[in-house]
């Protein structure tokens, strides 16, 4: 193995990876170093996302979602399916199953692209030198011409809540549960709390969601997120707001948390206890003394718009540095970083990164949020379309939510699309496409969709924005 790269990644999750693709895609020399192994040992490339967060998680949601439709909802259809059972341990295996064939899947891309895949840890050291200490082996010095840091994140324990790994677990430790538990507790109401929230609640699990914060989804549009109130609470999930846990212990084969609302000292006893309350920056162990690296109060890299450091051809990318911890934004962070590295060009919109939850319905938005509009004094105007007047969303018994287009009242430019309903998480990309070019409401209603499609829903929330919609009341 050569001790000089053009670029060495430190990291290979969803930032990591396509950088060092890309890289190797305009000639250069790449190397990259990730920790992540499989249960037999061998190499696991794709950091959280793969391993332990993206694609674990969405496998589990398909599997209970298609159990939950089995029971409430086939009948509708004249489906008779008496009898249905969820084995978890085939669930568990299935899940596992995707998760080694796509992590496989990319050191298959490493060997098409050239890249020189390293498993073990990546250390930075002063001059572009990385120390790397392999799983099994003596500990090297790599030089590199460019060092891309993209070790990513993990997730944040509550010192009230502390982990035992047992029964006071955190997102990870959730996605491995053998078992449904009778009594679940989930502390954070944000994507990975009501995911993982909801995979369980299908599965028959009595589920106790506590956010501190009094309003649920405060990131996102409030219409919106009031509509997802109401349809996750349909689904069984108990959301609690204004919420703050104060503490949690084991007690034999129980957790008794105690939390604050506004009647004051609450308790509750769950069997297992997720923490969801996000996730921080991990740099342990990845920068050594004398790098010049920067680091912020709340453990991000500092780095500019482009991803640089400050320390000449050291770069930063994913969620160890600012901007939501979104494996999207993480990618093209890693192909803008590899392009600009090459002398080509390369940018990332910030304003255009789409935020979606996959639970049922799905909820998604990219852009500003009603209340961003209005708190900036700009006129505006918004056009809902309900997915009850959709054609396709009924006959796919999918008919709650709704489409939402926020638009400039003076040169009708969009500023924010905001989705709940099915496959909002798909529909979603036509509006980052269109803001990503500039367009107008008027340009999504003068583009024709196909008939009968969820995707009608986006163009009728644009022309009902100027009161034209065609299959819905104007208001």
């Amino acid at each position: 193995m050569a001790d000089s790269f053009d670029v060495i990644v430190i990291g290979g999750g969803p930032a990591g990876y396509p950088a060092a693709i890309r890289a190797a895609q305009n000639g250069l020399s790449v190397a990259c170093i990730d920790e992540w192994k499989n249960h037999d040992g061998s190499a696991a490339f794709g950091g959280t996302c793969l391993n332990a967060g993206c694609i674990p998680s969405k496998a589990l949601l398909e599997s209970t979602e298609l159990y939950h439709r089995a029971h409430a909802e086939f009948a509708v259809h004249g489906i008779k399916a008496a009898g249905v059972e969820m084995d978890v341990g085939a669930m568990q295996k299935r899940k596992a199953g995707i998760v080694k064939t796509m992590t496989g899947g990319i050191l298959a891309l490493f060997k098409s692209a050239g890249v020189t895949a390293l498993q073990g840890h990546g250390r930075l050291l002063p001059g572009r030198q990385v120390e790397f200490t392999p799983h099994e082996g003596e500990k090297r010095t790599l030089s590199a011409g460019n060092v891309v840091l993209a070790s990513g994140s993990v997730p944040v324990e509550l010192k009230v809540a502390p982990f035992d790994g047992k029964r006071i677990i955190d997102s990870w430790g959730a996605l491995e549960l053998t078992a449904v538990p009778k009594r679940l507790g989930v502390i954070g109401a944000g994507v990975i709390g009501l995911e993982l929230g909801s995979v369980w609640r299908r599965l028959g699990a009595e589920v106790v969601v506590l956010e501190a914060l009094d309003d649920f989804l405060a990131i996102a549009d409030q219409q919106l997120a009031r509509e997802a109130l109401k349809a996750l609470k349909k689904t069984g999930l108990d959301i609690r707001t204004g919420a703050k846990v104060t503490g949690a212990a084991v007690k034999g084969k129980e957790v008794a948390v105690t939390y604050v609302d506004g009647k004051g000292e609450q308790s509750l006893t769950v069997d297992t206890l997720i923490v969801a309350v996000g996730r921080k920056p991990f740099t342990s162990g990845l920068l050594a003394e004398g790098t010049g690296v920067a680091v912020d109060e709340r453990g991000f890299i500092k780095v500019d718009d482009h991803c640089r450091t400050g320390v000449d051809g050291v770069w930063a990318i994913g969620d160890v540095v600012r901007g939501p911890m979104l494996a999207h934004k993480g990618k093209e962070e890693g192909v803008m970083v590899a392009d600009l590295i090459a002398g080509r060009y390369g940018h990332t919109n910030y304003n255009v990164i789409p935020s979606v939850i996959y639970t049922a319905p799905e909820i998604a938005w990219v852009g500003q949020t009603e209340e961003q509009v209005k708190a900036s004094g700009r006129p505006y105007k918004t056009g809902v379309f309900p997915f009850l007047a959709s054609g396709r969303a009924r006959a796919m018994e999918a008919a709650g939510g709704f489409a939402k287009v926020i638009a400039d009242k003076q040169d009708d430019t969009i500023l924010g699309v905001h989705i709940i309903g099915p496959m909002a998480g798909e529909l979603v990309a036509e509006a980052v496409l269109a803001m990503e070019y500039k367009g107008t409401a008027e340009d999504l209603q003068r583009t024709v969709h196909a008939h009968p499609t969820l995707s009608e829903a986006v163009h009728e929330a644009a022309l009902a924005a100027d009161k034209r919609a065609i299959d819905s009341i104007n208001r």
